[in-house]
């Protein structure tokens, strides 16, 4: 796994990692691509749209089933990994590298980013309860 220290989690199991300037990058965490399977197509949302804390913003389709990917914290999409829509087993293969999924911009303050989502250890310690 990859070097998760400055990561953000969310009991949904999706991660933020911080780009700097109220820039993220989203993704699904090894432990939601391991119990989805094998991940055969991915709805992305179009740049400009913005989501709310809460909402899905794209839908990962596996060979089990669909799930809402939902927006930890509220922002508008500045990227997309259009990699994914050709190769969507990205997600499967590479959860904290290639196979990102958004890029988008918040005006949440890091306090409040911090207070809501989870630290890597707190996500490893959420996940073994």
């Amino acid at each position: 796994m990859n070097n998760t220290d400055d990561y953000f989690f969310s009991e949904s199991h999706i991660w933020l990692e911080e780009q700097g300037d109220g820039i993220f990058t989203l993704g699904i965490t090894e432990h939601a691509q391991d119990s989805l399977g094998d991940i055969v197509f991915i709805e992305l949302p179009a740049e400009g749209q913005q989501f709310a804390a809460g909402e899905g913003c794209a839908v990962i389709e596996s060979v089990k089933s669909a799930s809402d990917v939902i927006m930890p914290i509220h922002g508008e999409i500045i990227a997309i990994n259009q990699q994914l829509v050709e190769m969507p087993e990205l997600i499967n293969q590479e959860p904290f590298n290639n196979g990102w999924i958004v890029r988008f911009r918040s005006e949440a303050p890091y306090e409040e980013i911090a207070a809501e989502l989870m630290s890597a250890a707190d996500y490893e310690a959420f996940l073994d309860q």
